[in-house]
């Protein structure tokens, strides 16, 4: 890593950079901190894991938690119309390579579209001049240049109607690289290749499936209970709403808000706010009221880091969300912009119980009102009371100013 980091320096350096993002001193001065856990740190969970045994998977369709594993799914000859080998992941020089080298002498399937796109200029310079870049397209691959394309949904390639593909990108959701009715699976640079070149998904080589021992260990310690909050002026007591239940794992920032969405810059906030959740629902609009609480499962918000997947429910009139676990980076991303999020997985849990009948449904609305009493950190829902980890001053002080922008700014005014 330290050479990697040497040699981009040197890079900068060498092209007359007048602000070079950093040197050969700055990456001298990273690695002579040691970076290491405070020696009474606390773990949730601890995995062992035996690295001999893991194969190479392929994560999907259109989820990037389902994996299977390569010999499974290349029993299933699954076939492909579009391979993807581009984006900000998987189109270094080395991933561009190693594709070259599976498709170094063959063609691209005739009912395979496989586009290409490095990284960066620079790679793409690079890949021209070792002739890497030469091999693919000898092999039928399109080129497009560098920078966002149809990973999110944008330019030529996307799929369209019910074409599957498969994609060396770091996302997969529905309807992110085209039609919501497509399907998309993502694997390595080098699986990519291989299934352009056979027409349905495979690997480079051979692999057997074996078993994974893992070896689990959890935490014996339990947190500590909750004490009375301290609730700042201008924060809420309590909040009471009707909750609407999303019964999904994974909620993505896609979903939240589509991509044809995402780079429009002319739209108000009541534009934003009826274009939320149409990717992942497209009855959510019809069914969801204001003033409504959100209720979502694990990892609410996973996927790209875009602040209009807080900013679209809080302008459709969605008083806050609250999931079994959030993505950090949603989370965070809530917060600034003045939207409140909190973990309850309590109470998410009764609701899946309550609700298994319905798991076809997308959205599901609970009329019985439910109240939300931050000064005691906890859930008023059908006779029960769900705890949740209390909200101190920091969070009510970005919600209370309106985001982390709106604080900032009245602390520059000295407000």
């Amino acid at each position: 890593l330290r050479d990697y980091c040497y040699g981009r320096a040197d890079m900068f350096a060498d092209r007359g950079d007048e602000h070079p993002r950093y040197t050969r001193a700055d990456v001298d001065g990273w690695f002579a901190e040691k970076i290491e856990a405070d020696p009474n740190a606390q773990y949730a969970i601890e995995l062992t894991i035996d690295l001999a045994q893991i194969i190479p998977h392929v994560a999907g369709p259109n989820e990037v938690k389902i994996i299977t594993p390569l010999p499974e799914i290349e029993a299933k000859k699954v076939r492909v119309n579009k391979a993807y080998l581009l984006s900000c992941v998987n189109a270094r020089l080395e991933d561009l390579t190693e594709a070259a080298e599976v498709l170094d002498g063959k063609k691209v399937a005739e009912h395979v579209d496989f586009y290409v796109a490095a990284a960066s200029a620079s790679i793409e310079q690079e890949a021209k001049r070792t002739k890497v870049w030469h091999k693919l397209e000898a092999a039928g691959a399109k080129t497009l240049p560098s920078g966002c394309g149809p990973c999110i949904g944008l330019g030529e390639g996307t799929l369209e109607g019910s074409e599957v593909g498969i994609s060396a990108t770091n996302r997969n959701f529905k309807g992110r690289m085209g039609s919501r009715d497509a399907q998309v699976y993502l694997a390595s640079p080098a699986v990519v290749a291989a299934s352009a070149v056979a027409g349905y998904i495979c690997a480079p080589q051979p692999f057997e499936s074996c078993e994974i021992s893992v070896e689990i260990k959890k935490a014996s310690k339990q947190p500590a209970a909750s004490k009375a909050v301290n609730i700042l002026e201008g924060f809420p007591q309590e909040v009471r709403g009707r909750l609407l239940f999303l019964p999904k794992d994974n909620l993505n920032t896609d979903g939240i808000y589509g991509k044809e969405f995402t780079y429009r810059e002319d739209l108000t906030p009541d534009e934003m706010g009826r274009a939320a959740m149409l990717n992942y629902d497209p009855k959510f609009q019809e069914i969801a009221r204001e003033g409504d609480i959100i209720v979502g499962g694990r990892n609410f918000g996973s996927g790209s880091s875009r602040e209009q997947a807080a900013t679209a429910l809080a302008y459709r009139g969605i008083r806050m969300v609250i999931a079994a676990s959030f993505s950090q980076t949603y989370k965070r991303n809530a917060f600034n912009n003045g939207f409140i999020v909190f973990e309850c997985p309590e109470l998410v849990a009764d609701l899946n119980a309550a609700n298994a009948s319905n798991a076809e449904a997308a959205t599901i609305p609970i009329e019985a009102a439910a109240k939300v009493n931050f000064s005691k950190s906890c859930v008023d829902y059908n006779g029960k009371s769900y705890p949740f980890a209390p909200l101190g001053e920091v969070p009510q002080r970005v919600i209370v100013a309106g985001g982390a922008e709106e604080l900032t700014k009245k602390k520059l005014a000295g407000a």
